[in-house]
């Protein structure tokens, strides 16, 4: 998936700690062979090059992270939306990085897409599922936490309870640590050009993931723009918002609704946060300042960083939480 796994655990020495890491590969391994939008021969790659209204034969985790992604679309009104696969292209954000298209741009500037929940059937009973008119799929702002989830559960299919495991900026923790404290888990700051931790999140039982604008962004006439699209805008988010941090209880979930608070800002995704039960954490940058807005007792009750001037480079935001012990 063009980053980094890694998994901390305390294992009994008994353990198999070669077999733990193959496994961990292969499950990795799995998930990017299914979703990716890099590899011309995944699964997602064979859907999307389907023509519209014929069904596709697809493997049992692709069709649980398509279900929960149109899910996810549905309630965030579109916010979250698996079908932007164009949009990332166009935007010089896919297998092509940097090569932006200006003409699809500007068709996409003035097209309404329909969200991906509406043109998207899926039949779970058969495995299998269709389009009903074209569209590219992208997984980018799931497949990561369905991979993470995927390799808790190869941790624990080991007889491991205490592990803390992660890719790139989405992380999930399972007990606790040795000394009897759960997970510390470090904020990024956001910044361009440096990685330094923000504050500390303690973790038990519970997954988080963080998206944001300034670990890919390209430079247009002078300005950075993000990869996280806005459906509604036909390009990048462009809202104030530098990151969104997201504690729930699966990886997958705190993946994709970190992308769809990201653009729904805080003003919308406050209330949809609270009523779909998860924390989360706005960075707001504006007059050169970062700001925090948390929502639910996760961060309420430990707050990050005050209000200050933000450094050289700032301006956009962290896509991760690091591993730290």
């Amino acid at each position: 998936m063009g980053t980094r796994w890694s998994a901390l655990l305390y294992a009994r020495p008994s353990t198999d700690i070669t077999a733990l890491e193959a496994a961990l590969a292969r499950t990795v391994d799995r998930v990017d062979r299914q979703m990716s939008s890099w590899k011309p021969d995944s699964d997602l790659m064979r859907f999307n090059v389907a023509p519209p209204g014929t069904w596709v034969a697809l493997p049992p985790e692709l069709m649980r992270v398509l279900a929960r992604g149109l899910e996810i679309g549905r309630a965030s009104d579109g916010a979250f939306d698996i079908g932007l696969g164009s949009l990332v292209h166009a935007w010089g954000f896919g297998a092509a990085r940097g090569a932006l298209d200006p003409e699809a741009i500007r068709a996409a500037l003035g097209e309404v897409l329909p969200p991906a929940h509406a043109i998207v059937e899926l039949d779970r009973t058969e495995g299998r599922a269709r389009r009903h008119a074209r569209s590219a799929l992208d997984l980018s702002a799931i497949a990561k936490g369905c991979a993470v989830d995927e390799m808790m559960r190869t941790v624990e299919s080991f007889g491991i309870a205490d592990a803390l495991v992660g890719l790139d900026g989405e992380l999930k923790a399972r007990g606790i640590k040795a000394d009897g404290t759960p997970w510390l888990v470090a904020v990024e700051r956001p910044d361009y050009a440096l990685r330094s931790a923000m504050g500390t999140v303690e973790l038990r039982d519970a997954a988080v993931a963080t998206s944001g604008d300034y670990r890919h962004w390209i430079d247009l006439n002078g300005r950075r723009l993000s990869h996280t699209m806005d459906r509604a805008r036909g390009g990048p988010v462009d809202n104030g918002i530098a990151s969104v941090s997201v504690v729930a209880d699966s990886c997958m979930d705190a993946d994709a609704w970190a992308t769809a608070l990201m653009v729904l800002g805080p003003a919308q995704g406050e209330a949809l946060a609270q009523r779909h039960g998860f924390d989360a954490l706005f960075i707001r940058r504006a007059g050169g300042m970062l700001t925090e807005i948390p929502v639910g007792p996760t961060f309420r009750s430990a707050p990050l960083l005050p209000a200050r001037m933000a450094g050289p480079g700032d301006g956009a935001a962290a896509s991760g939480l690091e591993l730290r012990q």
